[in-house]
This record gives C-alpha cells, structure tokens and sequence, in this order.
C-alpha cells in the first residue's frame, strides 16, 4: 500500500518539475511557451472574472493565483476545471440522476400537508421537493445518535437483522476493531444470499486501506466499488471526493452522520482527543430516498443500468410506519449549479426566529453564508456555533479561527469543545427545524463534495438534536473578543489562509 501511495506522488512531482524546466529553460521554443502560456493566463483571468457561476471566493483565489504565478497560473486552472474527461463524468452522473427523478416520484406527495400544518416551513420544503428533488416523507420515524458509539451499537444491531440487501456508502474505511466486527457481519450475511454492496473513496481510503482492498471484499461476496480512483494526473476531478456516510437496510432502516467506519469515530482509541459526533436513524417511507441516492452513485460508477424499483419496499408495510413530523433527506451533487447542502443551512438560518444552533468541526464559508449568519445576530437571533477545540489540520483550524473575530461582533457565540474534536454536522432552530448529514461549513463539503443529510420539521427529535447541543455546551470554552487578539504575523497568515481557503 505505501509503495503504491509514493510512486503516485512521485508521479506527480515528476510532472511539476518538467513542467518547471520548460518554463524556465533558455531555448527559443521554451521563450515561445513562456508568451503563450503568459498569454493564456491573461485570457484564463478574464474567463473567472466574468464567470457568472463561480463563487467569489473561488475568483478572488485563482486571480491571485494568475497574479502570483502568470506563466503557471492559467495552465493550473485549466488542468485543473476544463477537460474532457470530466465532463464525460458531468453527463453519465447527470443520466443516472435523471433516471431517478421518476422514481423519486413513487412516494406519495405530502407538500400539501406541509402547506397546512407549517406554513412557515413550506417555502424550504417545496425547494427540496420541486427544484432538487428530494421528497418529503411522512410514515417515518427517526433516532437522533449521538455519540458514535451509540450509532454504532444500534447499526450493528441492525446489520443482523438484514434478510434482503445491505447498502454502504463512505469516505473513510480504515481496519480496526469496529470495521473489522462489521465485516464479520457483512461476509456472514453475504453468504447467506443477502447483497451487500458497499462504496468507499479512494482519496479518503488512500492511507488507511490496502491497494485493491475491493478485490479481497469482492472474494468474500461482498460487492464492491471504489469511487473516483486516485490517479498521478493533474485533474479537477481529484477534488469531487464521495464524502457521504450511508447504510440502507432492506429499504426498512437507514443511517447518515458524521461518522465514518474507523475505530476514532466511535473512540476505540483517541486520535484528537474524546471524538463528539452525530449521526441519525430513519424507518419508514423516508428510507428510500437515500436508497435511490446510493443505488444512483453505484449505477454511475460502474455505469450500468439496473431497475432501481425493484430495491422499493412493500408499500403495505412502510405506509404501518409510525408519523413523527416530515422527513426529508437529500444529496448533493458538486456536478451540477444546484449546491443543496448549502441551500438547506441558509433556509434554516433566514427562517430563525429566535436561535440557531450548530455543530461543525470547520467554519471556513464564503461571503453569503457569513452575510446571513451575521444578519440572523443582528436580527435578535440567538446563534451559537461549536467547533472542535482539538484540530485535525492546523491550517484549517487557523483558517477556521481567522473568522472568530467578525462573527463575535455581529454578535454569534462561538464555542470550543474541549479536549477534542467535534466532528458532528447539525442544525437546530427554534425548535422546528433541525438537519444532520455529512456537510461541513467549509468550501470542500458546500461546493466540492457528494454530501447527504435528513432535514427534519416539526419532530420530536428536533428536541433530542438540542439537548445534545445544549449538553455539549457544558464540555465547551466560550470564545471571547480578547482570545482572538492576534499579533500582526498571525494577522497576516489568517488573511492569507483565508484568500486560499476555497482550494483548502
């Protein structure tokens, strides 16, 4: 495994120094390509400028970029967002998308209700509904789990309990303790004729699983594909990781969260001290949207066409399924305009009326998100935002802290937790609303990730989601004005961090 993760990166290094020696070499042709390449920088610079669907944030970093670097600059962006191949991937991902539209369609529509019973949540529904396509679901029960150890008792539970087909879908797999009790589970339930298919990222397993560890779950009858393989080319598409976290069991019980399927999540052992995170439980009519967003990732990536319909649970026993308020899952794709994980936080923070709380281990956001986060403060909104006190990247932590000081005078609370690191990705407002997925408030998880999430109105969890914010207050050190005074070198790196903090 290690031998393969060096020659890759070599590979890599070994590009960028050919590349440098053109550039800098004295020959005429190597004049030429320095003009030509100065040249296409400037045409490159005007193209983001002008850009009307790229983030400001992201025009601000590759203008500085072209400035800082004009004869690389503009090569660097076009190796990096124009090419063929990528978009190849945008239209087979795209057919796979729409192929579900109808599908998603099955479930019976509830906007109606919602119209009657909360008004005010309307308008945030019928986006998900209308616009990304992602229905709201009554019939279905939900459990709030938090922390991972919790979660992993309950989906251990109900992993043996599979009869029919076992979905998995996650960024980071790594052997251990719990990985290696949930195989056991996963081989033994195999053999039994259940399928069980599982998805993992190449980028997120890079370290932590053998090369083509899919072959050897592929000799024990587990199927298994790997998404958006690692490769030593310079390509956009390395940024599009599959961060989504997924079980699906027999289209009856469904899992999203934080948490990934590594012995940290669930604190076996303590990577960045005591590890805090959420994740939530779904049974009932609810469980097939995330059913069909894994079923739509599997088919895309092996680009094969199966009936989806046939992975539907019996209407007669889903529609027994208890109410408890309207339930809501979604995906997000970095493939289309459509950023819905971002979409879903501001509708809950503009609707506030009297506090948001929320959980993220990274506070990196672009200028609409802070806008709106400031705004809410302003408008007499209680807001309160945990981030971990431990950090797991030191330049995110600095970039993450570089935003304190702007949001305490709006008037947001800010909290660490202390003595580790809060990997939970909550909302709750008022009471009313509450969502828990896999998006992070930073660039990568709003505008570069596939992400997923349940978006719950009017449930009894949403009590369950702020007593867990309000309890883990009590493990926090509140941020004040005085904490974030900073000499100018400190300054002028949190600024710097900041200007690159969409490419973080």
């Amino acid at each position: 495994m290690c031998r393969q993760r060096i020659s890759i990166i070599i590979m890599l290094l070994l590009q960028l120094v050919f590349l440098t020696y053109i550039i800098i070499s004295t020959s005429l042709a190597s004049q030429y390509i320095y003009v030509a390449l100065s040249a296409l920088s400037l045409v490159v610079a005007l193209h983001i400028v002008v850009n009307q669907n790229e983030k400001t944030a992201y025009k601000l970093t590759w203008t500085f970029i072209i400035l800082a670097a004009p004869v690389f600059g503009g090569l660097f962006y076009l190796l990096f967002r124009w090419q063929t191949s990528e978009k190849r991937v945008h239209k087979r991902f795209s057919e796979f998308h729409n192929k579900t539209k109808e599908l998603f369609g099955m479930a019976p529509d509830r906007l109606p209700e919602v119209e009657k019973e909360i008004p005010d949540q309307t308008p945030a529904i019928r986006y998900l509904q209308k616009s990304a396509n992602f229905p709201v679901y009554t019939h279905t029960k939900t459990k709030f789990l938090a922390p991972g150890e919790v979660w992993y008792e309950d989906m251990l539970g109900e992993l043996k309990k599979a009869e029919k087909y076992i979905f998995l879908e996650y960024f980071i797999i790594e052997e251990g303790v719990f990985w290696d009790s949930m195989l056991e589970i996963l081989r033994k339930k195999a053999e039994a004729g259940v399928d069980v298919r599982l998805i993992y990222d190449d980028m997120g397993c890079f370290l932590t699983l053998p090369k083509d560890y899919s072959k050897y779950l592929e000799s024990v009858g587990i199927k298994c594909v790997v998404f958006n393989k690692f490769r030593p080319v310079f390509t956009g598409l390395q940024n599009n990781r599959d961060h989504r976290k997924i079980t699906v069991i027999d289209g009856k019980v469904a899992y999203t969260g934080g948490a990934n399927l590594a012995d940290e999540y669930i604190n076996l052992y303590e990577k960045h001290g005591y590890w805090k995170d959420a994740s939530i439980k779904i049974t009932g009519d609810a469980v097939w949207s995330l059913t069909l967003i894994f079923l739509s990732m599997w088919a895309a990536i092996n680009n094969t066409d199966e009936d989806f319909a046939l992975y539907a649970p019996n209407p007669d026993i889903t529609s027994e399924s208890e109410s408890d308020g309207f339930v809501q899952p979604y995906a997000d794709s970095p493939l289309d305009k459509e950023n819905v994980g971002e979409h879903v936080y501001l509708h809950i923070i503009q609707n506030a009326k009297k506090y948001i709380y929320i959980n993220t281990p990274y506070l990196i956001v672009d200028e609409t998100m802070l806008s709106e986060l400031k705004l809410a403060a302003k408008s007499g909104v209680d807001v309160r935002i945990i981030t971990p006190g431990v950090y797991d990247k030191l330049l995110v932590h600095i970039t993450t802290r570089s935003f304190y000081r702007e949001l305490l005078a709006a008037g947001i609370k800010i909290y660490e937790y202390k003595g580790g690191f809060n990997h939970a990705k909550t909302f709750v407002s008022d009471g009313k609303v509450a969502t828990v997925g896999t998006t992070n408030l930073d660039f990568r998880s709003l505008y570069l990730h596939f992400e997923c999430g349940v978006r719950l109105a009017d449930s009894s969890t949403i009590s369950d989601i702020y007593n867990d914010f309000v309890n883990t207050l009590e493990n926090c050190s509140e941020i004040t004005p005085q904490m974030c005074k900073s000499n100018p070198i400190s300054r002028i790196l949190q600024d710097i961090l900041r200007l690159f903090a969409p490419l973080m």
